[in-house]
């Protein structure tokens, strides 16, 4: 598998933050468009798995396919980047600003948004044959959760809006740790087997990830979903986004940034001048 530390891939993620600043207006967009686009038809085969079988496990596990496949890739998510770009500005890597890393996050967003509408417009084709007939199982099923994670939280008011937020929290932090993982080892087989363990947590217990809903409640809208634009805008994709962000930035960039980047002393005894131990520390 070609392990590699956790010493040595903290240093990685604030590279890989420093080039996502750096990264060029069209290669971004291009990137960040192809990963929604993957993203979201991995979420159609996960939900037409669900439907076909009745077995929401087996779908949960073939879900991160898609996942590795854009990482592998080279494509970029917003969950990725909400993680990595923020490590370069706190490293002080020169050049490196929080306007960058603003702009970063606007152009991913914009790429991300725009590749999962494409898949959402093409699969909406296909559940529907071109428009002429009432979507089949899977497309029924796509707007029912559209529903089902819109009006249902709106309809718990703030303890929904809360709800929301926290799933969207606990999506990143198992995400983003797909994402880093993805850094433990050199070889192929090594980073999907990495990525996709905590993958599978994320889909199975149902937690919210803002790019795989840029393609469900686009497409559950288009496929006769009882809800709106505003529904999905206000109860889903801006709490979801905040919490994706909060996930991301603190359980996983901040966490292994604070121990592994900037790694205190340790606080293993000091041998005197004759080898004896002594009550003295190194300074933390």
């Amino acid at each position: 598998m070609s392990y590699i530390t956790p010493a040595e891939f903290s240093t990685k993620m604030v590279d890989a933050g420093e080039s996502k600043i750096f990264m060029s207006t069209k290669d971004t967009l291009i990137r960040s468009f192809m990963a929604g686009a993957i993203l979201a038809l991995a979420a159609a085969f996960a939900v037409t798995i669900a439907v076909n079988t009745g077995n929401f496990l087996v779908a949960s596990l073939l879900f991160p396919v898609g996942f590795c496949t854009l990482y592998l890739l080279g494509f970029d998510l917003l969950t990725g980047v909400f993680t990595l770009a923020p490590l370069a500005v706190v490293a002080k890597r020169p050049g490196c600003t929080w306007r960058g890393v603003f702009r970063n996050w606007g152009l991913v967003f914009c790429g991300n948004f725009a590749g999962a509408l494409t898949t959402a417009v093409m699969m909406a084709i296909v559940f529907t044959t071109g428009f002429s007939a009432e979507p089949n199982a899977v497309g029924q099923k796509i707007g029912q959760i559209g529903e089902a994670r819109t009006l249902g939280y709106a309809s718990a008011g703030a303890a929904g809006m809360l709800t929301v937020f926290t799933r969207a929290v606990l999506c990143n932090w198992m995400v983003s740790t797909g994402v880093v993982a993805a850094m433990m080892s050199s070889s192929v087989s090594g980073k999907i087997m990495a990525m996709w363990m905590p993958i599978i947590v994320f889909f199975y217990l149902g937690f919210e990830h803002s790019i795989v809903n840029m393609f469900l409640f686009p497409s559950g809208i288009m496929l006769g979903g009882e809800f709106t634009w505003f529904d999905y805008l206000a109860y889903n994709e801006i709490p979801v986004v905040i919490g994706n962000l909060v996930g991301g930035l603190t359980f996983v960039g901040g966490m292994i940034y604070a121990t592994h980047f900037k790694q205190s002393p340790s606080r293993k005894p000091v041998l005197g001048a004759n080898g004896d131990m002594t009550d003295r520390m190194p300074a933390e």
